[in-house]
């Protein structure tokens, strides 16, 4: 039993609904500490995902990622990497890892209800092999898992993608500028190397 998946909080909890037998056995079933080949094929498939931050100080953050599929790579049995994009600029994730590197990514396929959850260690690299390898990326981000289990996909509703965003890189392929960069209260304060700089 992976005494680390369950804190004093969640224990009284499964006491009080007696779902303590359960949440072990779905422990002992479930939870793993590398990829298979199925987790692979759904992490590299997938056009979206949520991650999970918190600052030193435990207060949490979320952030949505998307990309085209392939934007998300299983590198080895227990690591994954991600490109990071020029984004807002306000580097709330990213930040987060430099102060404190846990962190939780949560998969979803809204088409065939499915999740995926990773618990791990992240780290930044601005010199990673992989960089090339992601059109138009900042850095790379590499999560270290610790756990990666399956949820019930009960409460996923069924949903279609119509559109990959146009915004998501691709190699040869310059997204075009966001229109809030274009406003001048923010265009005049972006970095010169901004393509959305006037």
């Amino acid at each position: 039993m992976d005494a680390a998946m369950y804190h004093e909080g969640a224990r009284r909890l499964q006491d009080r609904f007696d779902t303590r037998r359960l949440a072990d056995r779905l422990v002992e079933v479930t939870v793993h500490t590398a990829f298979n080949d199925d987790d692979r094929a759904f992490i590299e498939g997938s056009t979206m995902f949520f991650l999970a931050t918190a600052d030193e100080h435990g207060r949490p953050d979320c952030s949505f990622k998307g990309g085209r599929a392939g934007f998300v790579r299983v590198v080895d049995p227990q690591t994954l990497a991600f490109g990071s994009y020029d984004g807002n600029g306000m580097f709330r994730s990213l930040g987060n890892i430099l102060v404190n590197p846990a962190v939780g990514l949560l998969f979803v396929d809204f088409e065939r209800p499915r999740r995926l959850r990773i618990n791990g260690t992240a780290t930044l690299h601005e010199d990673d092999p992989l960089l090339a390898e992601f059109a138009g990326a900042q850095l790379v981000v590499r999560v270290r898992a610790d756990r990666i289990f399956p949820n019930c996909p009960r409460y996923i509703p069924t949903m279609t993608l119509h559109t990959a965003s146009p915004y998501a890189p691709a190699p040869g392929c310059a997204p075009p500028v966001p229109e809030w960069k274009t406003r001048p209260v923010f265009n005049e304060v972006l970095p010169s190397s901004d393509p959305a700089r006037r």
